[in-house]
């Protein structure tokens, strides 16, 4: 990106457009106490000066053998190219269909996509992240059953059930946490009545590919809607979809499908269900009809929002459908195919199979003897911790020490470690970090 500076005359314009006399009258509403009045010493560069510092800087960033809910994944060069011409760049929102057929039908194939690789009937038109994605999935599950009980597995990721809980805290809804078994898998036995939903993540936190099938089943014979979150969508391409496997509503992060880390965001968040409760679905929704012509074209429809419906009827007033994230994954999926998305997801499958032997060869033990996709948890042994230090001195992460995240403070994580490998992660790359790890043992 291009940063275009304004000359003293620029600023001075637009302050007497604006009524002030500085800029120091601009920002007057402002607290002192959050204001910097100091100036800030950037020694100044030119601009090819400063791309060879970033390109630097870049070189030498770590390889990360970690994902928790944020793998690195390739982004082949026509998806960027694609998302980044200009009649995509629009910030309009497509309320009036006669103007904005390219983005109405862009959002309807996403959708289309989503409820495809997610085996759904309907899928909306995206959702901030998969975090909030989860939070109106539940929200829409209290709609249908209308039963203020929640139960959520503690294998989702612990930033979801954050932002979950902060979601739930106003509405005085109950939420009861379920347990994992030894196997890293969600205990159900302990399934509460008298509940909405039964919320699930697989792959769960722990990498562990969750028995969707009798998931499904413990919920039901509760009375209760199977929500299935997830936050690699990548897994989908090889594992059997949520959908033909019992889930009443799918949520996640399609962040996997040609979209950067961009330090941790934006992302997309993807939202489906089935058909009976599409009239609960909050954000917007493209749908397909012919004109007076009997041309085919695009209109939202059914957006019960704010924007759309009184306030008090709406079910929703999640205000964006992260646009571009969504057509920048319409894109990925569509030219990848399923085919593609399949052999991908295998690909990310047998190299964390590659790194979790190479681990075990170093004198790390999986803490789980459970089917995972891309991510697994490893028991490192005795002074790992210090060796830890070592590797990130020599370019490697060597996972995501799991005592220090939140809800993962029980003894047997003391020594564990979430390790990550995908597609983008070369052959060569890990016999590097193979031979390093043996080196500084």
């Amino acid at each position: 990106m291009r940063y275009l500076p304004h000359t003293a005359e620029d600023l001075r314009e637009m302050l007497e457009v604006v009524g002030v006399k500085s800029t120091e009258d601009l920002f007057g509403s402002i607290p002192s106490e959050v204001r910097r009045d100091s100036e800030i010493h950037i020694e100044p560069r030119s601009e090819w000066r400063l791309s060879r510092e970033f390109e630097e800087m870049a070189a030498g960033a770590p390889v990360a053998f970690a994902g928790a809910g944020s793998c690195s994944h390739c982004i082949p060069a026509h998806v960027t190219y694609l998302a980044s011409r200009s009649e995509f760049l629009t910030s309009y929102t497509p309320y009036q269909p006669e103007i904005s057929q390219g983005t109405l039908q862009a959002i309807f194939e996403f959708q289309t996509m989503t409820a495809e690789l997610l085996g759904m009937d309907i899928a909306n038109a995206s959702m901030y992240d998969g975090a909030s994605s989860l939070a109106e999935a539940v929200l829409m599950a209290v709609r249908v059953k209308k039963k203020p009980k929640i139960a959520v597995s503690r294998l989702n990721h612990p930033h979801y059930l954050q932002v979950l809980k902060t979601y739930l805290r106003p509405t005085g809804f109950e939420v009861t946490e379920l347990e994992s078994l030894p196997d890293g898998k969600t205990d159900c036995s302990a399934l509460p009545d008298d509940v909405s939903a039964l919320v699930v993540q697989s792959p769960n936190f722990l990498g562990v590919i969750e028995d969707l099938k009798a998931v499904a089943e413990a919920a039901h014979s509760k009375g209760a809607l199977l929500v299935v979150s997830f936050t690699e969508a990548m897994a989908w391409g090889l594992l059997k979809n949520p959908g033909s496997q019992g889930a009443d509503i799918v949520s996640g992060e399609g962040k996997s499908f040609g979209i950067p880390h961009n330090f941790g965001g934006p992302g997309v968040g993807l939202l489906t269900c089935r058909k009976d409760f599409v009239r609960t679905l909050p954000g917007r929704l493209a749908g397909e009809t012919l004109d007076k012509n009997g041309e085919r074209s695009f209109v939202l429809t059914l957006a019960a929002r704010e924007q759309h419906i009184r306030r008090e009827k709406a079910v929703s007033n999640i205000c964006t459908n992260s646009g571009h994230n969504a057509l920048t994954a319409a894109i990925y999926m569509s030219t990848a195919g399923k085919e593609g998305l399949r052999e991908i997801a295998q690909l990310n499958h047998d190299k964390a199979v590659y790194l979790q032997k190479g681990l075990e060869n170093a004198g790390f033990r999986a803490l789980f003897d459970a089917p995972f996709f891309n991510e697994f948890v490893m028991v490192a042994p005795a002074g790992f911790e210090k060796r830890y230090e070592t590797l990130l001195d020599r370019g490697f992460v060597a996972g995501l020490k799991l005592g220090g995240f939140p809800g993962y403070g029980d003894p047997r994580y003391k020594d564990a470690y979430l390790f990550c490998a995908t597609e983008a992660h070369s052959r060569e790359v890990l016999d590097e970090f193979f031979a390093i790890l043996k080196e500084v043992a």
